[in-house]
């Protein structure tokens, strides 16, 4: 089962996100994709009517202009590639789009001086010109992050489905938690042979659960999976550990991922009641909407010193498969007082599906 804590923090898993939105610019894959697009652009600049000039020598220029200014824009983003890595995604477009302004406005002015020393005679005023092509570029760069967000977003919907049952398997399975368990079923086979094989039972579900990991359950197949897993730990750690649950009796049929509840609880445990040198309380609350199911879970903070420190990645894995599933509507938020740690999770639901 996993080891992480929700009570760590900031995770490193952070930083590879943000550096996910940054591609090698230095590889000659993304030149070469740059460069087709800057001569699609030139291509479609030279075809806009009521210009009086021939169409090929509109499209030499246009396309020498257009590929000056995305070689030079791509050759500094490769250039400043390791600071641009720990810039937040909304300030690094900004930069972006800055620079392909700036690297616009020195190429225009070049460009207008080369034209005008040549004996071009320019359609246009120099200010006019400027405006023409800074307007373009704002409105290409615009597009362009947006189109790049969208193949970041969707190469990594791609990665985390793939991965998604993996790295549940990893970050519940843990060993820890088998031995501890075996070791309680064994307590209890001299003393209870029925509660022994009842925890060999909850035992089994949970790691079968664990196997369909990447798959999607009912909230009330989620609910008795956690309830399994306390139980468990109950047998262990005996009236250290109590439990309140706030559960209505008419649950909506809803989905969510398996095993999105028993790593939570987890961590309330582990970093909550085994860190207590009394008693801990464990409280478990449902509230459904028209629209939304929220669940609250609170524990204690602890005050002693953790066994072995966690690094987030059951929270992280939490908000990847409930992103998967649900994007935007789903929410996990946590919130830590001086003796208290509380954990909201909030998903969208299906009206059709809920109970009638």
């Amino acid at each position: 089962m996993s080891a992480p804590t929700a009570h760590s923090g900031p995770s490193s898993a952070n930083k590879v996100q943000f550096e996910q939105l940054l591609p090698a610019f230095c590889r000659g894959r993304i030149v070469i994709r740059v460069m087709v697009l800057a001569q699609a652009l030139a291509i479609l600049l030279a075809l806009a009517p009521d210009i009086s000039s021939n169409f090929w020598s509109r499209l030499g220029l246009t396309s020498l202009f257009v590929h000056w200014v995305a070689l030079l824009t791509v050759a500094l983003l490769c250039r400043f590639q390791r600071r641009l890595y720990k810039v937040p995604p909304q300030p690094l477009a900004a930069l972006a789009l800055l620079l392909l302004l700036l690297v616009t406005l020195a190429v225009s002015t070049a460009a207008y001086s080369m034209l005008h020393a040549s004996g071009w005679q320019q359609p246009t005023d120099f200010y006019h010109f400027l405006l023409q092509t800074l307007l373009i570029a704002l409105l290409v760069g615009v597009m362009g992050i947006q189109l790049f967000a969208l193949y970041v977003e969707h190469s990594w919907r791609l990665t985390a489905q793939s991965r998604s049952e993996l790295d549940a398997l990893q970050a519940r399975i843990r060993p820890h938690f088998l031995f501890n368990s075996l070791n309680t079923v064994a307590e209890l086979t001299q003393q209870d042979p029925a509660a022994a094989e009842q925890a060999l039972l909850d035992l089994a579900s949970l790691f079968r659960a664990a196997l369909n990991a990447g798959v999607q359950v009912e909230l009330q197949e989620e609910l008795a999976l956690a309830k399994q897993y306390l139980a468990l730990e109950q047998w262990r750690l005996g009236s250290r550990l109590q439990l309140e649950w706030q559960v209505p009796d008419d649950l909506p049929h809803t989905l969510l991922p398996c095993l999105t509840l028993q790593p939570l609880l987890e961590n309330a445990v582990r970093h909550g009641i085994e860190r207590c040198s009394k008693p801990g309380l464990i409280h478990f609350e449902v509230n459904v909407s028209t629209r939304y199911l929220t669940m609250l879970l609170t524990n204690p903070a602890g005050e002693l010193p953790p066994a072995e420190d966690g690094n987030g990645m059951a929270l992280q894995n939490i908000r990847r498969r409930l992103e998967l599933q649900f994007g935007d509507e789903a929410r996990l938020s946590t919130t830590a007082t001086a003796g208290e740690y509380r954990v909201k999770l909030v998903i969208p639901l299906t009206p059709s599906k809920v109970n009638r």
